[in-house]
């Protein structure tokens, strides 16, 4: 719909009236929620990106690594798979979040309990932990997608990615999650500098890499399953982002975690509006598929230049 600047102002400006009734609803009451959930979503992937690759050690390491995402994917699933999609659960929404954000934390917590090695939370076995319930939860997913050819569609076009008919109740279930798990993650930006040194120079500094790893990585975890609970899996925002502005800004994660935040949701808007306007007619890519073509290739790029610097 073709709407002028000045009815879109109109719109957004509190005490203005829009010449049409309608441009309100068009852009307060839909455009303008997808565009602040897509930033949202696309902050606290890029920030949980940044956290998992700081605690890990590992420049690969993502917010899929761990496995929450694919918890996460599993739990929506479910929902869709028993037709609780769009029975009202909470704040006028389906229980698909809820249930989304529940496989998240259960797929942490099975990371975990895999992961405890002699007492302690050892970062190589978090990655091997993570790899091994994401495996059997993308599993089930296909398990759950063979059982019932009626929900394939749905699950598939969900684990994709997608911003669609998403509102301000969205908004609302998500944003405090967010909050709390970036307000987190940030409070820990010199303690993820010390951790990127390896673990024994953070004990020969006095800090308790297993304890400040857990806190860390229950925050990053939050954001994910938050994040992924309202857009469905959303892949190379949390792995591309931090490197980028790794390579342009440098390691120091005060400074990363901030500028991973703005060019993350930046990202994520953008390649919403690139999945709504791409195919005609109204159609709409699931914006996974967006940042997955746009990732994948720079990632590509990336890895190129550091094996050329390596020789």
């Amino acid at each position: 719909m073709d709407i002028p600047a000045s009815e879109v102002w109109a719109a957004l400006w509190p005490g203005a009236v829009p010449a049409d009734p309608a441009t309100s609803v068009i852009v307060a009451d839909i455009r303008l929620p997808r565009a602040v959930l897509a930033w949202l979503v696309g902050a606290s992937l890029a920030v949980s990106g940044a956290a998992f690759q700081g605690i890990l050690q590992n420049p690969l390491a993502d917010p899929f690594t761990i496995g929450v995402s694919t918890g996460a994917a599993f739990g929506a699933s479910v929902a869709i798979f028993f037709g609780l999609a769009s029975a009202p659960a909470w704040l006028g929404m389906g229980a698909l979040p809820l249930t989304a954000m529940a496989g998240a934390f259960g797929a942490l917590i099975l990371v975990l309990a895999l992961a405890r090695s002699a007492g302690r939370l050892r970062r190589e076995t978090l990655v091997l932990a993570g790899i091994v319930t994401a495996t059997f939860l993308a599993a089930c997913i296909a398990l759950l997608k063979s059982l019932d050819e009626d929900s394939l569609a749905s699950i598939v076009f969900w684990v994709m990615g997608s911003m669609s008919g998403r509102g301000w109740e969205h908004v609302g279930f998500a944003a405090p999650y967010m909050v709390v798990g970036c307000a987190a993650v940030f409070l820990h930006a010199r303690e993820l500098d010390i951790l990127s040194m390896g673990d024994r120079q953070a004990r020969t500094l006095g800090l308790d890499a297993d304890k400040v790893r857990l806190r860390i990585l229950l925050s990053a975890s939050l954001l994910t399953g938050a994040a992924v609970s309202v857009s469905g899996v959303v892949g190379f925002v949390g792995l591309v982002v931090p490197h980028l502005v790794r390579l342009c800004l440098g390691a120091g994660h005060r400074t990363l975690l901030w500028s991973s935040a703005w060019l993350g949701g930046i990202l994520l808007v953008w390649s919403d509006v690139a999945a709504r306007l791409v195919l005609p007619q109204g159609q709409e890519l699931p914006v996974g598929v967006v940042t997955a073509l746009l990732g994948g290739p720079f990632f590509c790029l990336l890895l190129r230049r550091r094996s050329g610097k390596a020789l």
